[in-house]
């Protein structure tokens, strides 16, 4: 975006310099003269009431007071012009900036700074060029300005022609050019410093870990003066830390921290999420509310998909409660978790319940409602929200089909399938990804439609990755296809999956086609590449406490009344299905894998 740049006769359209008469509150109040003057110490009062009334948002109580006030000093007008502005009323403040009879160097500051934070970066420009002085905090304020509307070059140009700069000016001018990425100037800045100030540590810091260059800022961080080292500063390394999967190095950081602030809560608990340490995330979070502080909008979604990953409907619930309460449910990201979180914890209708809390669906919101339905089986369900989608103008993308897709393999709907992956070519002109070919391979994998999955992988515009061939493969295993089996097999191990599951799964169409000498050398390339079968193992809450159940393991105090009960279900499921027993076959096949 360039600045506008208008004409001297705009400039005085837009500020007009000598205001009429009728235009001065001055001369209003001259008129009352039956009053006696207030006081200095009576306007100083008036000042005072006015800020206080403007941070409780009281805007119109806030002009009454300043409407009565006999005699105004500048710091009544300047209080009330900033009072406007930041409740969000820029041209209130106008107005006012404009009935001014004397405006000092501070008065145009605010109007810059209002300008800026109501995002209107050109009015911004065109005050500070007006202005008749400038002082360092004008340049400062424009130069900031910049810096937050990603004008990077602009505030550049104006940082070169600063006839005096100081740390804030340096500072800005830094934290601009790591927001691009530009690290190297950066760099050469922050060295350039006359004075560095904890701020100038902090922005270089953080700006190294949000680009990636982690060694960068651990080495700068301990190159930081001790007395320099605040919680914010400390709050990004462990940020850092966590972004690099070295979540005890992170914790380490955390509880050096003295006075620990929600900010650092909030990135400790979204280090635990991201790195899967699910329950200790939820622990975090039960201390920082007993701290009396608060869970921001970037770590409600972690927590939830906390939630979402231990399965517990209990804990999401409780966590939803929180999030409730600290007003948070209406911003969309929070709303998306939520509607994952339900999803994976089998409450389906809640789902729905945490989408309608949305305003404004964005595409990730309605692309987690369409995945949610899939993951459950309800393909009408999921094309339903489609159609509504499409309804209310969002465009669905590539991971819009995949969910579909998704839905499709689920319901065991082929020529659905194929119908979804032709319509995101021919009518959204969406080029499918490799996932998109890999999800249509297990779904005629499933069917029995070996040689057409085949086809596909030939005819990919690309070579078909690890998931592809994977696919197929559990397609063989399904049907008892060896000669494809063996193909698809042979192919993934190239590939060069750590995974134990094709190996199971060659090996077994060998041992069901009898090739036991095939059968063997599949387990002998597994000991020869160092990959061993990870024991399954399941969860279940049951009046708030988690039993875990790991394959094979018989120790757990109420095997035998689970035994029984999964009997009593398999009779009922042969009775309905004509299904075979499995039941024994499951506990003595992974009790034999975990001994072996």
């Amino acid at each position: 975006m360039f600045v506008r740049h208008f004409l001297s006769s705009k400039l005085k359209t837009f500020i007009p310099l000598n205001l009429p008469c009728c235009h001065s509150f001055e001369c209003h109040f001259s008129r009352r003269t039956s009053k006696p003057s207030k006081s200095p110490q009576d306007v100083y009062n008036c000042n005072i009431r006015i800020n206080q009334l403007a941070r409780e948002g009281k805007l119109h109580s806030a002009r009454k007071v300043f409407d009565e006030m006999l005699h105004r000093d500048v710091v009544s007008w300047n209080s009330m012009i900033t009072a406007y502005w930041q409740n969000g009323c820029l041209s209130e403040s106008k107005k006012l900036f404009l009935s001014m009879p004397e405006r000092t160097v501070v008065s145009w500051n605010s109007m810059i700074a209002g300008c800026v934070e109501n995002d209107s970066i050109d009015d911004a420009y065109l005050y500070f060029s007006t202005m008749p002085e400038k002082n360092v905090a004008s340049w400062n304020a424009m130069i900031s300005g910049y810096v937050k509307h990603g004008m990077v070059e602009e505030a550049a140009r104006l940082f070169d022609e600063m006839p005096r700069k100081n740390v804030i000016s340096y500072t800005a001018m830094t934290d601009g050019y790591m927001q691009k990425g530009e690290t190297d100037k950066a760099k050469s800045l922050f060295d350039r410093m006359p004075q560095k100030n904890e701020v100038s540590w902090t922005v270089m810091i953080n700006g190294y870990v949000e680009n990636e260059c982690f060694d960068e800022a651990k080495e700068l961080f301990e190159k930081m003066p001790a007395k320099n080292k605040n919680v914010v500063a400390i709050t990004a390394m462990v940020v850092g830390y966590c972004k690099e999967g070295r979540v005890e190095e992170g914790r380490i950081l955390f509880d050096g921290i003295l006075c620990k602030d929600s900010v650092a809560y909030n990135a400790m608990i979204s280090g635990y999420a991201q790195n899967g340490r699910n329950e200790e995330a939820l622990q975090l979070l039960v201390e920082m509310l007993r701290m009396s502080l608060r869970p921001d909008q970037s770590s409600c979604p972690s927590v939830l998909s906390a939630c979402a990953a231990l399965a517990s409907p209990l804990v999401g619930r409780q966590t939803h409660a929180v999030v409730i309460k600290f007003g948070v449910d209406s911003v969309v990201s929070t709303c998306n978790a939520l509607i994952t979180m339900y999803s994976k914890c089998g409450s389906i209708f809640e789902c729905e319940l945490a989408f309608e809390l949305i305003t404004s669906p964005d595409l990730v919101s309605w692309n987690t409602i369409i995945a949610a339905f899939a993951q459950h089986g309800l393909y009408a369900k999921a094309v339903a929200y489609l159609e509504q989608m499409v309804i209310r103008g969002c465009e669905p993308d590539g991971i819009t089909f995949l969910c579909l897709l998704s839905a499709c393999a689920h319901a065991g709907l082929v020529s659905e399938s194929i119908s979804w992956f032709d319509s995101m070519v021919k009518n959204y002109n969406i080029t499918p990804r490799p996932e998109h070919y890999a999800c249509l391979i297990d779904i005629l994998g499933r069917a029995g439609q070996l040689d057409k999955a085949y086809n596909i992988i030939q005819e990919m515009p690309f070579d078909a990755d690890l998931a592809a061939w994977g696919a197929l493969l559990a397609g063989c295993r399904a049907n008892a296809n060896v000669e494809l089996g063996q193909l698809a097999g042979e192919k993934v191990m190239e590939l060069g999956g750590d995974s134990s599951g094709p190996y199971i799964m060659l090996s077994n169409i060998y041992a069901e086609a009898g090739m036991w000498g095939e059968v063997t050398r599949v387990r002998g390339l597994m000991k020869e590449h160092g990959i061993k079968k990870k024991p399954a193992y399941s969860w279940t809450e049951v009046e708030n406490k988690v039993h875990y159940f790991l394959g094979g393991d018989i120790s757990h105090p109420s095997i035998q009344e689970i035994r029984t009960a999964l009997k009593q279900m398999n009779l009922q499921m042969k009775f309905q299905e004509k299904v075979l027993d499995f039941t024994d076959f499951y506990f003595l096949d992974e009790l034999e894998c975990t001994c072996n």
